[in-house]
């Protein structure tokens, strides 16, 4: 399992589950559902979702370091202004409110229970190796960052 630690660009993660989710919602019909108004919330929570990320991505670009979290080594600073005072990880909690918005959007009870699996895999194949790395790389300032700030929210 060690093998698939940041192997996986969280983004094409996000376009897999997406269309497995696409999937699961066609060939099981007769479990969608219909809400008022539930269209228009998942098309506004996918787009805070994107605007969620694209503030990770403008702090990591302020700060003159890496976006790509499958090279942790090339990071150059700790990041912990701007939406990283809030979160540790907003570019995933961003892509989790794309895949929640667009649950939403499917309007489909089984696509619902495939979110659980997207944190669980980032939390394990993503998250954890990254905060080991960034632990070893600032120590301190790291620790007493993850003391003060959420994993996600």
């Amino acid at each position: 399992m060690k093998s698939l630690e940041l192997r996986v660009p969280p983004v094409l993660q996000v376009a897999i589950l997406g269309i497995v989710m696409y999937g699961v919602a066609n060939l099981f019909s007769a479990f969608q559902f219909l809400v008022p108004g539930l269209t228009w919330l998942g098309v506004s929570l996918g787009i805070m979702g994107m605007i969620v990320a694209s503030l990770g991505i403008a702090e990591f670009r302020k700060a003159q370091t890496t976006v790509d979290p499958r090279a942790p080594e090339d990071s150059a600073s700790l990041v912990i202004c701007g939406v990283y005072q809030y979160s540790r990880n907003p570019m995933y909690l961003g892509f989790f409110f794309l895949l929640l918005g667009w649950a939403l959007y499917l309007s489909h009870v089984f696509v619902f229970a495939l979110l659980p699996l997207f944190i669980g895999y980032m939390n394990r194949f993503q998250i954890q190796p990254e905060e080991k790395f960034m632990l070893q790389k600032f120590g301190d300032a790291y620790r007493l960052y993850i003391t003060q700030v959420r994993r996600w929210v």
